[in-house]
């Protein structure tokens, strides 16, 4: 049993939080719109105005957000959980990020004596809520060690990468294919679609061939069905793919796959579909196959 301080109560931290919160620790929990705390409340978590307010006597704090500016606003100032940490507190950012932020991130916390992870997460709102996630983990070994019990209770495989930054880049590079796949899968449709093929019996096809990974299995129904309820919204793919745009380029090397794939939830984005889910880029194809 800790005492865990968890920010962020989006799709993926309401699940892991609740699975913490049965493992019968002590937890504290913020998020920027209270009432998504509520329920988490009524469960036992202790809900913080701040996350400074959150992270003050804190065994570990878990942060999941949504990007680099909302980690730093969760982290940083005089509000922020950095404020208030204790040292050797154990620290874990499992948000989606640069690496170059994770890194900087890593240095403030060992100034204050405290060790950070970045585990973010493979999976989706069902595995948040099932308690099987993978870590991607970037970080001291150490360190790892000490957040083992509770990343096992959050999910099933944690794979250690190396140092900080280590688990954000393979997060991204994990998220640009899988932002790709879902691309080349409504553009798959669309065609099929137009050409006047059955679109359930190109599913099963897809879903037979040896060229479908295991994505397409989960998504071809979604798509079908035309549910673009958010297991992982365009808004957020769209921000990954930009983060892996710009390691490509500060690395050297061209991605031009993901560069396409990321242009067309530009235009995606510009129509109000941010908030769906990435198979919503069916309704953008729609009118060029008609």
């Amino acid at each position: 049993m800790a005492h865990i301080a968890f920010l962020g109560l989006g799709i993926m931290g309401n699940g892991m939080a609740r699975n913490l919160l049965q493992g019968e620790h002590t937890l504290t929990v913020y998020n920027r719109t209270r009432s998504r705390a509520e329920e988490l409340e009524q469960k036992g978590a202790r809900v913080a105005n701040t996350p400074r307010d959150a992270a003050q006597n804190a065994e570990v704090v878990i942060s999941i957000v949504a990007d680099d500016k909302a980690s730093r606003a969760i982290w940083l100032g005089q509000d922020g959980a950095l404020a208030s940490v204790k040292p050797n507190t154990l620290l874990l950012e499992s948000s989606t990020l640069t690496p170059a932020w994770v890194r900087e991130l890593g240095e403030l916390a060992r100034e204050r004596d405290c060790q950070l992870l970045d585990a973010p997460v493979t999976g989706s709102k069902l595995q948040a809520a099932n308690g099987e996630l993978g870590f991607l983990v970037g970080g001291d070994a150490d360190a790892l060690e000490r957040a083992r019990p509770y990343l096992q209770q959050m999910g099933k495989t944690i794979h250690h990468l190396g140092p900080n930054g280590s688990g954000a880049m393979m997060k991204l590079i994990n998220n640009l294919i899988g932002g790709v796949e879902q691309t080349v899968l409504v553009e798959a449709i669309a065609l099929a679609e137009a050409s006047g093929l059955d679109v359930n019996q190109v599913a099963q096809v897809l879903t037979a061939s040896p060229v479908s990974p295991i994505l397409f299995q989960r998504k071809l129904p979604q798509l079908l069905a035309r549910d673009y309820n958010a297991a992982f919204s365009l808004r957020l793919m769209h921000k990954d793919l930009t983060y892996a745009l710009a390691e490509g380029t500060d690395k050297n090397i061209p991605l031009p796959t993901v560069a396409a794939a990321r242009e067309l939830m530009r235009v995606a984005l510009a129509q109000g579909m941010g908030e769906q889910d990435v198979m919503v880029l069916r309704e953008l194809l729609q009118p060029m196959t008609r």
